[in-house]
């Protein structure tokens, strides 16, 4: 299996997550989009992800839920601004739990080495924004993220 290479750099406002997958591009693109797909690789392993809305068009919405153990909920949303299948799209991305942090994403998926580079930019309202998240482990979410990813895409091809 890949690795997820991130790159943050001290005084940005951006994270970056790469990773290679083995598989098509137009399947990558369909995994990321469909809302039947997203719940078995969006989120950390310990969390259920229930996806509430998915309309991956410009101007759509997107809403998931992630849930504990217990039953605690942690919920996402954005809009999108951009989609173009299976390259790219761009959206926002906010925590609910902090409403003041919105960020955007842009998802840009390229064919490499018979299979699809996947590299997700966000860029956060600011640099202290952005290392809130950096400190609160969202690598490690977005690590396991991607390796459930590369998983379930295994299964589809």
């Amino acid at each position: 299996m890949g690795e997820t290479e991130f790159v943050i750099e001290p005084g940005r406002q951006d994270i970056v997550m790469i990773r290679h997958f083995a598989a098509p591009r137009e399947a990558v693109f369909r995994a990321v989009v469909d809302p039947e797909l997203v719940p078995r690789w969006w989120g950390p392993r310990h969390l259920a992800t229930r996806v509430e809305h998915l309309d991956a068009r410009p101007g759509g919405h997107w809403r998931y839920v992630n849930i504990d153990a217990e039953g605690r909920e942690y919920a996402f949303r954005g809009f999108y601004h951009d989609v173009v299948a299976p390259e790219r799209y761009v959206r926002t991305w906010q925590y609910e739990g902090t409403p003041e942090d919105v960020a955007l994403e842009t998802v840009t998926l390229t064919e490499a080495d018979g299979g699809t580079r996947y590299v997700a930019q966000s860029v956060h309202r600011s640099v202290e924004a952005r290392d809130a998240l950096v400190r609160a482990d969202a690598a490690r979410g977005g690590g396991e993220s991607m390796d459930r990813l590369a998983e379930l895409l295994s299964t589809l091809h």
